[in-house]
């Protein structure tokens, strides 16, 4: 379930919605209780509300507990979030959309039928000017070969490689590997460009991949999945016959 969550950010920023639905008075209900902690600035309150980890805008690190909400309340509750929630009418602006929930007027914000806050898709200028700042220091403490990107993707780790994957823009997509025992600024040991997303099913698992000569990479992020299993998956295919799979678990940068 917490994969499921951490995904669900991009998949309601980017999935069309589903047909909307009247919302029922006992959704209203704790809804309205939501309006009314955001407009007294209960950050307390509200941080009871929240399933964590709540996840921002990759690479902004996802809010991991109530403690952290509270002190990064700000960060995302600017003036203009406030009051599109304080001036919301739940009845009216409030729409349940099938499994994903509840969400404010276009998805800014999203709720689950427990009342509790799923996602924000809305970020604040503080948000924004963060997230710049972050790719910028990314771009410089890599390795200078890989040093030009539009954004991250994600960083995995496996028993045996270290993998960075990066949006180039334009739905073209990098995979560059080291050794674990290697470090992002050193030489890659290999660097794919051309990699393509593929969404495997609507619950939000994906997967990338990245062909080189007769090989073919892929790395599964599975959100939802059965119980133990890992967060992502490495795939190594030679001429359409697997040569390795391995685990691999979602690092920081």
């Amino acid at each position: 379930m917490k994969l499921f969550q951490s995904f669900l950010i991009i998949l309601l920023c980017f999935s069309p919605f589903a047909k909307a639905q009247d919302l029922k008075p006992e959704y209203q209900k704790f809804i309205s209780k939501f309006i009314q902690e955001v407009k007294s600035g209960d950050k307390e309150a509200i941080s009871q509300h929240v399933r964590y980890p709540l996840q921002r805008n990759y690479p902004i690190p996802a809010i991991k507990n109530k403690a952290e909400f509270v002190k990064r309340y700000n960060e995302i509750f600017d003036k203009v979030l406030i009051e599109k929630i304080t001036k919301s009418n739940p009845a009216k602006d409030w729409d349940e959309v099938g499994w994903r929930g509840i969400m404010l007027n276009q998805g800014d914000l999203w709720m689950d039928i427990d009342g509790k806050i799923i996602a924000i898709n809305y970020h604040s200028e503080v948000e924004i000017n963060r997230k710049a700042s972050l790719i910028t220091a990314q771009k410089k403490s890599v390795n200078t070969s890989i040093s030009k990107f539009k954004e991250p993707v994600a960083i995995l780790e496996t028993s045996k490689f270290r993998i960075r994957i990066d949006d180039l823009g334009n739905d073209n997509y990098r995979y560059a590997s080291w050794g674990i025992k290697k470090k992002m600024t050193d030489t890659p040991d290999l660097i794919i460009d051309k990699g393509v997303f593929f969404a495997d099913g609507t619950g939000g698992n994906h997967h990338y991949e990245f062909k080189k000569g007769n090989f073919r990479y892929e790395c599964h992020f599975i959100v939802m999945g059965e119980k133990g299993a890992p967060p992502a998956m490495l795939l190594i295919y030679q001429s359409e016959k697997e040569i390795l799979s391995q685990n691999a678990k979602i690092v920081s940068p």
